[in-house]
């Protein structure tokens, strides 16, 4: 096991967490952006299995947030706008009229303090950074930590801690588009997830989540068996139709087990779990992606990647029974993902 530093740029860092395995992941202090994670196949061949610019430059700018810590709030606020004990808050409207991934001046835009660290079992990465009260015109000093952990079992769990001076809405995420082909050598169409929900909240012609929770029965939303994820890259169904011939929806997890999600490559046989004690994640299976991106492996195109975004759920602030994003006033936000990696059967 070991950790490598090197100056991606003339300001930011890359870190390279290595297991004793072989499996790698690469973070930049910029953003805590994962920029990439290598993990064999089935043949021993160490591949990238997310979506990573050629150019690091490219990342300043970063419209598809590639790899990113997002918050304050990951996913998309209504109307840029939202009320918390009778006080009106407006917000960067960065989307349309509303307000998506924390705006311009979110954590993804931020450069964090890095600390590496070392154990038996264990490499690492803990980030940490402080968001002044008003910026982005949030309430709140918000004190904020984010540590990538990666174990000789290849598990990558991100841990996520918050705390803030007055209430405030937070909710922490990261923004990888997974590919277990490996290099980008297909799309995510073919490859099989399985997912522990019934429930998605619909969504309206701009994304923005309606309010009703919609059944999956009988949808291509229905994933608790497995199912491809090219089922939904149609229009066929609206709510795919809405979403660019895809998925961008908040998947409202049953919690009748763990993993929350299976990912899996038949071709590589790579498989991907997801254990989260989140209550639900919004997937995105890459429906905006065009061809005009220079990434390591090529140029971008639709489906390339898939977003298994843990994480509360935005719509809380303007509907009820929908996870919610609330950080009280001293109290401590703590919350764990972890993306663990290995072959098929």
């Amino acid at each position: 096991m070991n950790i490598t530093a090197v100056p991606a740029t003339e300001e930011w860092t890359e870190y390279t967490l290595t297991n004793g395995t072989g499996m790698a992941v690469s973070i930049l202090d910029f953003g805590g952006i994962i920029t990439k994670i290598m993990v064999p196949d089935r043949n021993g061949n160490l591949e990238n299995v997310v979506l990573s610019y050629k150019n690091v430059p490219d990342y300043q700018q970063n419209p598809n947030f590639f790899g990113a810590l997002i918050g304050p709030v990951a996913g998309r606020i209504e109307g840029a706008s939202f009320e918390l004990s009778g006080t009106p808050y407006s917000l960067e409207a960065n989307e349309g009229n509303n307000h998506l991934h924390g705006g311009s001046e979110g954590f993804h835009q931020a450069l964090w303090k890095a600390v590496p660290f070392q154990n038996e079992q264990a490499v690492g990465l803990t980030l940490s950074h402080t968001r002044p009260d008003g910026e982005g015109s949030y309430p709140g000093t918000v004190t904020v930590s984010a540590t990538y952990t990666l174990t000789n079992d290849n598990r990558l769990i991100l841990e996520y801690e918050a705390s803030s001076d007055k209430t405030t809405p937070l909710t922490l995420t990261n923004h990888s588009y997974f590919n277990l082909s490996g290099n980008l050598k297909n799309t995510v169409g073919p490859q099989v997830a399985t997912i522990d929900s019934s429930r998605v909240i619909e969504l309206d012609d701009q994304l923005i989540p309606t309010g009703n929770l919609m059944a999956v029965t009988e949808t291509p939303f229905d994933f608790r068996a497995g199912r491809k994820l090219e089922d939904g890259f149609n229009d066929a169904f609206v709510q795919n139709e809405l979403a660019g011939s895809g998925y961008d929806h908040y998947f409202v997890f049953d919690n009748t087990r763990q993993p929350k999600v299976l990912l899996q490559d038949s071709v590589s046989g790579r498989q991907m779990a997801v254990e989260t004690d989140q209550p639900g994640m919004v997937m995105y299976t890459g429906n905006g992606l065009d061809d005009s991106l220079h990434l390591n492996e090529g140029m971008s195109r639709k489906y390339l990647g898939v977003c298994f975004e843990t994480q509360g759920s935005p719509a809380s602030l303007h509907h009820e029974n929908m996870p919610g994003i609330i950080l009280h006033a001293g109290d401590v936000y703590k919350t764990q993902t972890a993306f663990i990696f290995s072959l098929m059967e």
